[in-house]
């Protein structure tokens, strides 16, 4: 069945060059979100319906991964229903957005290739792939700003793929005579591996694929790129790609704990965990973008989950629970934006107003996508961070407890008065009447959808659920 996703968006491809119908566009998107939700929900619960149809061993599903492939399912569908209302208020040429649908198809391909990859140079010959896909995605209007953003993105990670790539050599010298980067012959040899070439490795492996996934320091491309590409990108970017690119280092850490030198790296998890949060805390009182700020409230995500990771056992399970609510909301959240963007036609925060009397939907998602990522209950996200402090007091790290939660409040009232702004304050300004602009319903409904699953989640998770998430965790 895996084959299936990867083998369609090849199909696709001919597909679109040889009829280029402007319809072919949405349907194939569409059609490839259907069938990768399918497949993807079917292998989460060990469904084969193509039990002839066999798989290569460089792709496989376990138990960790397969929380990554749905979480990843679940947004792509949603964006691609958002994407059906977006691109028809796009005044691109029908060629222009053919190529947009191209890249969008590879990115999700080379996204879905790094998360199901049981190899570890696969998965980075995925993740390359990923940055060649959203580079032209970032770039796709064509302003001075989105050509800067695309620059700054390519240049930033493909110095870190590149310092990767000299992480995994390193990792073919510590495993001695073993001539395998298959994830099963490492964790099955760690034992046996040397420790000095394996934790040189895991820095420039952390490094590396840590600028993809947005870790700070090197998180320098993240904000401009979320700010500048089209509205359904920006959600896979932050709710998608962040994710493939930490299953990476997440399946190099296990190696690392495997091999009984972990805790070298989760002091440097912990590092740049807090140094992200530290970032974020900085940037969101001195941001006029709304986009920006989702971008860098991204950052500050990815850092929770990088803290969750350091500390294991019960961190690891709410870094794990984080991911699937971080997804969720934050891919609603710039959804919403995508809205705001549409009505008002600006990205700075101080240019809209009103927000609730000119389009009450767009409004209360964007309160409830606040709520959400604030982590106030009924969120999922509040759930993870709850027993991520939990886990700081019980290993006693109490000053590093004390800056956590200094950090996440002084990031949610940063975003909260920028939300509050937008949503309540007088729209004289604007001057904007209630039905300046019509959205169309499949601009609404994703958001509502992922919403409902967050806050679902937070109140009861049901125990097949729970269950995949601490197998997902084992071993850690």
């Amino acid at each position: 069945m895996i084959n299936l996703i990867l083998l369609f968006p090849i199909l696709a491809f001919i597909i679109l060059s040889l009829f280029k119908k402007k319809f072919l566009n949405n349907l194939m998107i569409n059609l490839y979100a259907l069938i990768h939700f399918v497949v993807s929900m079917a292998l989460c619960f060990n469904v084969d319906f193509l039990p002839m149809w066999k798989t290569c061993r460089f792709f496989a599903i376990d138990d960790t991964n397969k929380i990554f492939l749905a979480v990843m399912s679940i947004v792509f569908l949603a964006v691609a229903i958002y994407n059906n209302g977006y691109v028809q208020k796009e005044t691109s040429l029908t060629k222009k957005l053919r190529h947009y649908t191209y890249m969008i198809l590879f990115f999700v391909f080379s996204m879905t290739g790094a998360v199901l990859s049981s190899n570890l140079g696969i998965t980075w010959v995925f993740i390359e792939g990923t940055t060649l896909a959203s580079a032209y995605l970032i770039y796709f209007h064509k302003t001075k700003n989105s050509i800067e953003a695309a620059w700054k993105y390519v240049f930033i990670c493909s110095i870190g793929i590149a310092l990767a790539f000299v992480g995994i050599i390193l990792m073919t010298i510590a495993t001695g005579n073993l001539n395998s980067l298959f994830y099963s012959d490492l964790y099955h040899n760690a034992p046996l591996f040397n420790h000095f070439w394996l934790q040189l490795s895991f820095v420039f492996i952390l490094f590396g694929i840590g600028t993809k996934m947005g870790l700070a320091p090197v998180h320098f491309w993240l904000p401009d790129a979320h700010a500048e590409a089209p509205t359904p990108i920006s959600a896979l970017l932050s709710a998608a790609l962040l994710n493939s690119a930490f299953l990476m280092i997440l399946n190099v850490f296990r190696v690392m704990v495997i091999a009984g030198c972990d805790g070298y790296a989760r002091i440097m998890l912990l590092v740049m965990g807090l140094l992200s949060l530290f970032i974020t805390a900085v940037f969101v009182y001195h941001i006029n973008n709304y986009k920006r700020m989702l971008a860098y409230s991204s950052i500050e995500n990815m850092g929770i989950l990088a803290i969750g990771t350091a500390l294991g056992g019960i961190g690891m399970l709410a870094a794990m629970i984080h991911l699937i609510g971080h997804s969720l909301i934050k891919a609603s959240f710039f959804l919403t934006s995508g809205n705001i963007l549409e009505i008002y036609g600006t990205k700075k925060i101080k240019a809209v107003t009103g927000l609730l009397k000119t389009d009450r939907k767009t409004g209360w998602l964007w309160i409830a996508s606040f709520i959400g990522i604030a982590a106030f209950p009924p969120s999922v996200l509040f759930i993870s961070e709850f027993l991520m402090v939990k886990t700081l007091f019980m290993q006693k790290h109490f000053i590093i407890c004390a800056v956590f939660l200094l950090l996440l409040t002084i990031i949610i009232y940063g975003l909260g008065k920028s939300v509050v702004r937008m949503a309540f304050s007088s729209n004289k300004e604007s001057e904007l009447p209630n039905n300046a602009i019509k959205l169309s319903w499949t601009m609404y409904a994703p958001q509502v959808i992922m919403l409902i699953l967050a806050f679902i989640i937070g109140i009861y998770m049901p125990l097949g659920l729970s269950q995949a998430v601490l197998m997902a965790v084992a071993g850690f």
